[in-house]
């Protein structure tokens, strides 16, 4: 268990991290021994690395510091900081992706109690970002469904499986390479830092 001041350090770093990867698109690039033949191409995910940030947080600070990050992420950008993707404000709520934003809250936190179950290891911290992430589409399908039933958003644009296809399906691959990432990295950095 981490001591409380470490706990405040990551939701910090964590809050950091989401905004920032929010505006930051995710890239991969060919395997390195194909580049003196075809040369580096590099290719967009179509995803920000905002999930990272999320995951990351709750990898490295715990359950307590990945939740908390992620309700200054959703104050922050409610009370009209442009942190989100399209800026912010009360009015956020409306908008169809705002399920996913609310998900990041019980995302890091599940993240962040299975990532201190047991010792560090690849799989253990990929199961807990793959549970994370999981939790997080499964938020923002159900504030889909919640909102379409009582027509909660001002304009109906999308259809439901329009929505579900275009904020989940779409996303899933690009986020899934992201979380290869974050397990890797957070891996990494919790045998460097000896917890």
């Amino acid at each position: 268990m981490l001591a409380v001041s470490n706990q405040l350090l990551w939701s910090m770093i964590g809050l950091l991290l989401t905004i920032g990867g929010t505006f930051l698109e995710a890239y991969v690039t060919t395997l390195p021994w194909s580049w003196s033949k075809h040369g580096i191409h590099i290719f967009s995910l179509g995803v920000p690395f905002q999930i990272g940030g999320v995951l990351l947080v709750g990898c490295l600070g715990g359950k307590n510091a990945g939740a908390l990050s992620q309700i200054a992420y959703l104050v922050m950008g409610l009370t009209l900081l442009p942190v989100f993707a399209d800026g912010g404000g009360v009015s956020y709520v409306k908008l169809s992706q705002f399920g996913y934003l609310l998900g990041f809250i019980p995302g890091a936190w599940i993240c962040g109690f299975f990532a201190f179950k047991a010792r560090p290891r690849l799989e253990t911290l990929a199961f807990s970002c793959i549970s994370g992430l999981l939790t997080i589409h499964g938020c923002g399908i159900s504030y889909l469904i919640i909102s379409n039933i009582f027509k909660l958003q001002d304009t109906q644009t999308l259809s439901l499986m329009e929505a579900i296809v275009k904020y989940s399906w779409l996303t899933l691959p690009g986020q899934l390479a992201v979380v290869c990432a974050v397990t890797v990295i957070s891996y990494v950095l919790r045998h460097l830092m000896f917890y």
